[in-house]
């Protein structure tokens, strides 16, 4: 998985169909950008040839010599074995378009099946039967994603809102935002039963600020039918986040923008000169960010979105740092953990789409193969394989 790799995006598919059909695979933590060692068998030759991807046939003796050169002590590298293939599940309202979403894109691309959910399906507990769960640019608060005051005659806006409210309607449900709540709520209890949850873009704050948001009303008159409630600022609870803690509503309903978690396109100053870093950590005592990191390069191109990046100061000092843009207070990319389950949040749309629109055409992964950006996407995705081993003190 180093630049010798003709389809990085494609080996993940590889990996995961080999788990699929009971082969042993292991990660190479920092082994030549993070490879692969799958078992032989003609199956996934011609996997690896049909996907066009770049792989090697060892002999036993030049495995013997990979495994113990990677899991010499004086190497920052090591050897996770990857147990079955995890069940995948993205949530997508109905209809949704392919621009809506970086990972089912790579998901597509990397033939990695999953199953869309909405909001019935998490708020009668069907998540307990997946390992792993994707969001994307989904608004938790009520508030249709606060597009209002450039899209609310836009056909699609409409649509959109009209789709919600019915779905609330007939869940039982007075507000679109007690709806969106119950499904934070739903996904929450996933994560702290063991489950793994990977989002994106504007499913991040939103995501926090409706938990924090129990108990008060946040949504301004033309998003629910009635005033937010004033005293909301100093309602909110931060105990009740995953990621974030301290931050500033913006109450204002024309302003696209949920919070200060977020940083404005005026902070990155130099678009041309937008990177983000990957933090190195120790693979053999800290596997779960290694994993989670692996790459063939540790710079990578960044990417806006509704919510592009977090401020430093609205993250829990719990919360672990994957990526930053260096010497900033920005960050990209973080992970954490809730009761027995992870979750990460990678701010950001697309990272092959540097400022994607709304209705902008798919990105074509067949000419981004060895996107690092979606290479921390797929990371992701076969993170819950891996077997978790007890951190080392």
């Amino acid at each position: 998985m180093d630049l010798n790799q003709t389809d990085h995006l494609k080996a993940y598919g590889v990996t995961y169909r080999a788990l699929s059909k009971g082969y042993t695979a292991d990660w190479l933590l920092n082994y030549r950008g993070g490879s692969f060692a799958i078992d032989y068998s003609d199956d996934v030759l011609l996997d690896c040839r049909l996907q066009g991807v770049y792989f090697e046939q060892l002999d036993p003796g030049a495995a013997v010599d990979i495994y113990s050169f990677v899991q010499q002590e004086d190497q920052n590298m090591d050897v996770v074995r990857m147990e079955k293939a995890p069940k995948v599940a993205v949530y997508v309202p109905p209809g949704f378009h392919p621009w809506d979403d970086a990972v089912t894109l790579a998901l597509e691309y990397s033939g990695i099946p999953y199953d869309k959910f909405w909001n019935e399906e998490i708020i009668r507990g069907d998540l307990n039967k997946y390992d792993w769960l994707h969001l994307h640019h989904e608004d938790f608060t009520g508030q249709y994603g606060k597009f209002y005051a450039s899209y609310a005659n836009a056909q699609w806006y409409v649509e959109n809102q009209r789709r919600y409210e019915a779905d609330a309607k007939r869940l039982g449900y007075s507000k679109v935002s007690n709806m969106m709540l119950d499904v934070a709520k739903g996904i929450k209890s996933f994560v702290g039963s063991g489950g793994f949850l990977f989002a994106m873009c504007s499913a991040t704050d939103s995501y926090d600020i409706a938990l924090s948001a129990e108990g008060s009303d946040i949504a301004a008159n033309m998003f629910d039918g009635d005033a937010a409630d004033p005293q909301a600022q100093s309602k909110l609870d931060y105990g009740s986040t995953l990621a974030f803690t301290d931050f500033i509503l913006e109450q204002n309903p024309y302003v696209y923008e949920y919070s200060d978690i977020d940083i404005q396109p005026t902070e990155i100053l130099d678009f041309g000169n937008d990177y983000f870093t990957l933090f190195e950590f120790s693979a053999k005592y800290d596997p779960v960010p290694t994993m989670l990191t692996q790459c063939h390069t540790n710079v990578v191109k960044g990417f806006m979105g509704q919510t592009t990046m977090f401020r430093r100061n609205r993250v829990k000092k719990s919360v672990i740092v994957l990526g930053e843009r260096k010497d900033t207070d920005q960050l990209k990319y973080l992970h954490g953990t809730f009761g027995r389950g992870f979750f990460t949040f990678y701010g950001g749309h697309d990272p092959e789409d540097y400022q994607h629109a709304v209705s902008d055409p798919p990105t074509d992964l067949n000419l981004y193969k060895n996107s690092p950006g979606y290479r921390l996407i797929l990371n992701n995705i076969l993170f819950p394989a891996a077997k978790k081993k007890k951190q080392k003190t």
